[in-house]
């Protein structure tokens, strides 16, 4: 269908102002809209294991609650990315889940002093969101990618996702300046009311996007004849290795719940006069900053050597699970930078892996099968991550790092697989 037909531009390969190609003014306006949406619920993440904490949740319940909504968010992708594929609905399935990623957030500023089921009940909701319009999101995404380079695109993406999530921990920061005597659990609440700003921001510039480029699938040729989908051994091993990861990677609810135990308390300051509950933000702003350097270098990576890029990250962020063996501000800052480049390198290859595996007709039901599987592993290894931290701390280091190592193995293989299957093409 042509986009012209619509009142919009054709995702033409022609260049628009300043040199830039339909496509990259695609992918730099769905990472506008991805910084502001990043600024949203990234932010809410900063403080939202500790929050969870102050309500009345354990370690156990917060590593299972983090996990059943990456399970939730994760397994649901199959669903909708077959529903994507059949439907060809692209935006509209992309704009339902904003809606509902978006609203879910600053509802959590109205959850009361002991709501933390409530509270968690949220999370699995704004999970659901991103459930829906992930496939979606990620395979328009991928028409333009296909003109640009998936790696180098997704990059810019992910670079411009965690701007965002650098900016939402500082914004929350700011406003936890003005404490105005209010307590902690208020003053994390009024955190959550304000993030409904940039949610807004949010959906107004989708919604302009969406006016104009209202059909990204015209940035790649569709093959004249239909591709099936079907599991390549590549893609098998692919799926196996992040899954392993998945499954030993921290969720950063687990890390600001540790720190805000270890460190923190009542505002008064520790870790050389750091770290406090109103700072907690500016740890995870770091994070952020770290996930936006790691996604740009591992993008580029990615283009050159292919799914072993994922080997380096994995060798990088084994050991941040460190950060739970000691008291020094040193370890939780280097377990927290370690942490933030896993973040990034998986952010930015993991959709681009997907893009060069999956042929265009099938490709959101491939996001959904990788999805799906991320997160059941993802479930599991919080929760089992999660209940160590009250049984054994040293062994929740250990599963952690073997897990993100024997990963290596898969990436290997799958790097292999995917040469002989390409028929040794480079670049594969």
């Amino acid at each position: 269908m042509n986009q012209k037909s619509r009142g919009g531009h054709s995702p033409e390969k022609s260049s628009a102002r300043g040199g830039l190609s339909q496509a990259m003014v695609f992918i730099l306006l769905f990472g506008i809209v991805s910084l502001f949406s990043d600024m949203t619920h990234e932010g809410a993440a900063s403080i939202r294991g500790a929050y969870l904490s102050l309500l009345g949740a354990s370690a156990g319940t917060i590593g299972f609650v983090s996990g059943l909504g990456e399970l939730t968010g994760y397994s649901l992708r199959l669903l909708f990315g077959r529903m994507t594929d059949k439907t060809g609905k692209y935006w509209p399935m992309v704009i339902l889940g904003y809606v509902i990623d978006i609203c879910a957030v600053p509802a959590l500023a109205l959850v009361g002093e002991h709501g933390w089921v409530a509270a968690c009940g949220l999370l699995i909701i704004q999970k659901m969101g991103k459930a829906i319009k992930k496939p979606a999101k990620d395979t328009v995404m991928s028409f333009a990618a296909s003109q640009e380079g998936a790696g180098k695109s997704f990059a810019i993406q992910e670079l411009l996702d965690q701007i965002g999530a650098v900016l939402g921990p500082v914004f929350l920061y700011l406003i936890m300046l003005s404490r105005s005597g209010a307590d902690t659990v208020r003053l994390y609440a009024r955190c959550f009311a304000f993030l409904a700003i940039p949610g807004a921001v949010t959906v107004g510039l989708l919604l302009v996007t969406r006016r104009k480029f209202p059909n990204p699938a015209d940035f790649e040729p569709t093959p004249k004849e239909y591709i099936p989908f079907r599991l390549k051994g590549a893609f098998i091993l692919y799926i196996a290795g992040i899954s392993l990861s998945a499954f030993g990677f921290l969720d950063y609810s687990l890390i600001v719940m540790h720190v805000s135990r270890i460190f923190t308390g009542a505002g008064t300051a520790a870790a050389g006069g750091f770290l406090t509950s109103e700072s907690l933000p500016l740890l995870y702003a770091w994070g952020m900053l770290v996930d936006a350097l790691a996604a740009l270098i591992f993008g580029f990576l990615y283009d050159k050597r292919g799914v072993l890029a994922l080997s380096l990250s994995a060798i990088l962020t084994a050991p941040a699970a460190l950060v739970f063996t000691g008291k020094s501000f040193g370890l939780v800052f280097l377990g927290v930078s370690l942490w933030g480049v896993g973040m990034g390198a998986q952010e930015s290859i993991l959709k681009a892996a997907v893009t060069t595996m999956v042929p265009k007709t099938s490709r959101a039901t491939g996001y959904g099968i990788f999805e799906f599987s991320y997160g059941i592993f993802w479930f599991f290894g919080s929760w089992l991550l999660g209940t160590l931290y009250d049984v054994s701390v040293p062994a929740m280091v250990g599963v952690s790092a073997c897990a993100e190592l024997l990963s290596i193995i898969f990436y290997i293989l799958s790097s292999r697989a995917d040469r002989r299957e390409a028929g040794g093409a480079p670049g594969r």
